[in-house]
């Protein structure tokens, strides 16, 4: 149960911390500016607030995973429509605890439920759904891409490459012809990804292991690690292609051969700038285009989010990071989202540790429906092992909707 006054004093609790840092921070600069050297003991101040802050926004974000995720308990009510899927699963809960032989009877029932005529169990609708919400609350980039469920092994969608031309003719003048534009062709494969956790039989068989929670856990926790780091920097050989993994030029949109992302140095290597270090993520934004401005978000690591919580604007000596005062809101960089992605590199020289843009129109996920479990109770007997496994793709499908800030002079 979510106490909401309890979510209100973090609320109040940030807002106050925050202040302070401004405070300590302004007091910093101040330092600097009369004495050409800061406070160490108000760096080490800002340190322990960077700390503080952190925690809170991390709080208030796990609300968000609580008032989001669905009530699981025994008593909760279920739709009549439900009793097939009860069924199919009470089958699968008795496959993974005593290796039940599955009534096949129930797929012919369900023609979404991919069976397995060697052994294996799809795992029911409902433990699926929690796996992906796990996977949901813990990988960036679920939130902010786009994901798409297909049955095949691999989706494949047109592109436009260029636009067709258009010119303006008088009533009489000659109309010749124009270029049509190119079509280009994108296709994102699927590869398997899998999670092996493993369990004595004696604690399978204990009623105290409640083995749908441990289940979700287990998959949920390894499939979110390894998907998150494919979909930042994966190679796309056997896993996911991460956009992190494309080369990167400083060239504009209309100049930048496909394939290939826009990148704004910092102007200094492995660091922002000592004046001004705001202005180098203000060009980096003003580099997306309008159409893209309204869903986009900021990716960095946390190392990241304290560096530029101390950043001003030059022009009005404006805080650029904001924190958010909203149960389950994520913090502003110059008014966007900020997504933790601790994926993206840390900060060094020529590093790409900070991207912005719009990943649902820049980057797609591919889920090959059905996630699948095989129980393994021989190959490490006294243990019952389960080998649960996916299909999944990702590739940038818009090389102009994400941008990156190159931590290089150039």
């Amino acid at each position: 149960m979510i106490d909401m006054n309890e979510v209100q004093s973090a609320t109040e609790t940030l807002a106050r911390a925050f202040e302070e840092y401004k405070c300590v921070n302004d007091m910093r600069l101040a330092e600097i500016e009369g004495k050409g050297s800061g406070d160490v003991l108000l760096s080490d101040k800002l340190g322990r607030l960077d700390h503080a802050i952190d925690t809170l926004q991390d709080d208030l974000s796990r609300v968000k995973t609580a008032m989001r995720r669905p009530a699981m308990g025994r008593g909760e009510e279920r739709s009549s429509d439900d009793g097939e899927e009860s069924a199919y699963k009470g089958a699968f809960m008795r496959y993974l605890t005593k290796g039940l032989e599955p009534d096949y009877g129930l797929y012919a029932k369900d023609m979404s439920v991919i069976s397995d005529p060697q052994g294996g169990f799809s795992v029911p609708a409902e433990i699926s759904e929690r796996i992906v919400s796990r996977q949901f609350d813990t990988t960036p980039m679920r939130q902010i891409a786009t994901v798409m469920n297909i049955s095949s092994d691999a989706v494949e969608m047109l592109r436009d490459t260029n636009e067709a031309d258009a010119q303006w003719v008088s009533e009489l003048g000659t109309r010749s012809d124009t270029d049509q534009g190119a079509i280009g062709r994108i296709r994102i494969p699927v590869h398997e990804l899998f999670a092996q956790p493993k369990a004595t039989q004696k604690l399978l068989d204990d009623s105290i292991l409640n083995v749908e929670e441990w289940l979700v856990g287990r998959v949920a926790d390894k499939f979110s690690r390894r998907e998150n780091t494919a979909f930042v920097s994966g190679d796309g050989v056997g896993q996911p292609r991460g956009f992190l993994s494309y080369s990167t030029a400083a060239t504009s949109d209309t100049s930048r051969n496909w394939g290939v992302l826009e990148h704004v140095p910092t102007g200094a290597d492995a660091a922002f700038t000592a004046s001004n270090p705001a202005d180098a993520l203000i060009s980096l934004m003003n580099k997306l285009k309008a159409g893209y401005l309204p869903k986009a978000t900021w990716l960095m690591p946390r190392s990241v989010v304290d560096m530029v919580r101390k950043f001003k604007e030059s022009g009005t000596g404006a805080y650029i990071w904001q924190p958010s005062l909203q149960a389950g809101m994520p913090a502003t960089l110059l008014g966007y989202p900020v997504i933790l992605a601790e994926d993206m590199p840390t900060v060094a020289s020529g590093s790409l540790s900070v991207a912005f843009g719009n990943f649902e129109e820049g980057y797609t996920i591919v889920d090959r429906k059905g996630l699948q479990s095989l129980r393994d109770p021989y190959t490490a007997a006294p243990f019952v092992k389960f080998r649960c496994s996916k299909r999944v793709g990702g590739d940038v499908v818009n090389f102009d909707a994400i941008k990156v800030l190159r931590f290089a002079t150039a």
